[in-house]
């Protein structure tokens, strides 16, 4: 493979620039889909909001499935012909399609026994057309096995976009729950129907049995990982809803959102790292530095971030929502610091998957999912929502330990306890100054107030981001201005 990023130097250069690009276009899609959320949430009802919760989970969990069986193995081989290559996976990936909408002809009668709700059915089959548009978006897997970041992020754009004004529209219009349906289905179309539109190679069935095999060897761990973790998530929304009600549900829903939002720049590193770190899967050097950086990248966002939303969880919920979203607050509290917690060490999976070897993400999640079930589940009956965020917490410290096994295991004599700190050190003095400033202040909470301790957190978490990993940035910002333009990867 010859190309100008194939040197060290290069992809150094490319990941720096895909994680620039990356960073732009996730960033505002992940707040485009938390502020599609609350847009939703403002006109439907908790109740409303937990019924869209139970039917996004619900297909969460087969969208998950499906995207686990192909991508990232055809992302990490390297035939010859990547055109045959590609076509192969296509296929697979239609098949995989197909298979998955056959199980969510079954999931609405299952959600609705489940659940108690008749009005699970309809919706649920309605939204499962989505599966097709997320399948005919296929082809921009190619641009970003190049590393063409930029067309790459365009492409995916269009979905989110496109849904985002559906949604809106339907929602103002008193669609209820039926805009977020009607939104997702139409913007997976229209965005499989553009990636369709610009594949650079010939859409053709390839069915190769070989190949189907080695796809499925590389894809049951993740496939159990991503049922175990959509199952975590499905599981809450149903203790929610048998212990509280719907609108118990509704809040979880809520409060996994905004946790979500903090993996937006996990996911602007991963992906722009995942193409990278499958090309030099054999040096362990180079992956341990490229872990250890990454992870300092991310945290530099996920640590403020969810420090943050556990720190204003009370002005989210109660100003920005409305006070029948007050029970919501103690859940936005504990998800924001176990969002935050849960980021150190967050892309360990991707050196694994880069590496061949699946199996330790299967069994982290499979730990997590027993956490799940000996802590939150019956701590919500015990103590409601207050127990479910303690339950919460005790899941993440579990699932951490589990992480760092593996992680150990990878990188032997990997500095763990001096990550952790130089992690949460710069959130530090910026959470003091705001919780300083709260003992001063008398009268009740105006929004000049509140957006002041926004701006003063944020200021102080820059100024001490830039002290601790000045050299790091400075790093990243050579690799971005120098050398010029960087040619995508060619296959």
């Amino acid at each position: 493979m010859t190309n100008a990023a194939s040197g060290p130097g290069g992809r150094r250069r490319a990941v720096a620039r895909g994680s620039v690009i990356n960073s732009v276009f996730l960033v505002a899609v992940g707040a485009l889909n938390v502020l599609k959320a609350l847009v939703a949430a403002a006109f439907l009802t908790q109740a409303e909001f937990g019924v869209w919760s139970i039917l996004f989970l619900g297909m969460a969990l087969l969208v998950g499935l499906k995207a686990a069986a192909v991508s990232d193995k055809y992302i990490q081989q390297d035939e010859d012909d990547q055109e045959l290559a590609f076509q192969k996976s296509f296929t697979l990936e239609l098949l995989s399609a197909s298979i998955m909408i056959v199980a969510a002809l079954g999931l609405g009668p299952l959600l609705a026994l489940v659940y108690g709700e008749s009005q699970l059915i309809a919706p649920t089959m309605v939204l499962s057309l989505m599966l097709v548009g997320q399948a005919m978006q296929a082809p921009i897997w190619v641009f970003y096995r190049r590393m063409d970041f930029l067309r790459q992020r365009l492409l995916l754009s269009v979905d989110p976009v496109v849904s985002f004004a559906v949604t809106v529209a339907l929602a103002v219009a008193g669609m209820g729950y039926w805009s977020l349906v009607i939104g997702s289905v139409v913007g997976s179309f229209v965005g499989g129907i553009v990636a369709l539109t610009v594949s650079p190679y010939q859409l053709k069935l390839r069915w190769d049995r070989p190949t189907a095999a080695r796809y499925l060897s590389f894809a049951w761990p993740l496939m159990i990982a991503v049922g175990s973790a959509l199952l975590i998530a499905h599981g809450s929304m149903f203790v929610g809803n048998l212990a509280i009600g719907l609108a118990g549900s509704g809040a979880i829903g809520l409060a996994a959102i905004f946790a979500a939002y903090s993996d937006r720049v996990d996911s602007v590193i991963t992906q722009a790292m995942y193409p990278a770190i499958c090309r030099i899967a054999d040096r362990r050097e180079t992956l341990v530095e490229a872990f250890q950086k990454s992870n300092r990248l991310a945290l530099m966002w996920a640590v403020p971030f969810g420090v943050a939303l556990s720190l204003f969880a009370h002005d989210i919920a109660t100003r920005g929502l409305g006070s029948e979203w007050e029970d919501a607050v103690i859940l936005l509290q504990v998800f924001g610091l176990t969002a935050a917690v849960s980021h150190i060490g967050f892309n360990w999976s991707a050196f694994y998957r880069a590496t061949g070897d699946t199996r330790p993400v299967a069994v982290v999640t499979v730990v997590a999912l027993v956490a799940f079930s000996a802590a939150p589940v019956p701590l919500i009956f015990a103590a409601g929502l207050e127990g479910f965020a303690i339950g919460t917490a005790i899941m993440t410290v579990v699932q951490l330990i589990a992480r760092w096994h593996y992680v150990r295991r990878l990188f032997p004599g990997f500095p763990i306890a001096r990550h952790m700190l130089r992690a949460i050190a710069p959130t530090v003095p910026a959470a003091a100054a705001v919780l300083l400033v709260r003992l001063a202040e008398q009268g009740d909470r105006t929004g000049a107030t509140i957006a002041g301790e926004i701006v003063l957190y944020a200021v102080v978490t820059v100024v001490a981001t830039l002290a601790i990993e000045r050299r790091l940035l400075r790093e990243v910002v050579g690799y971005v201005r120098r050398g010029g333009r960087i040619e995508p990867t060619l296959a």
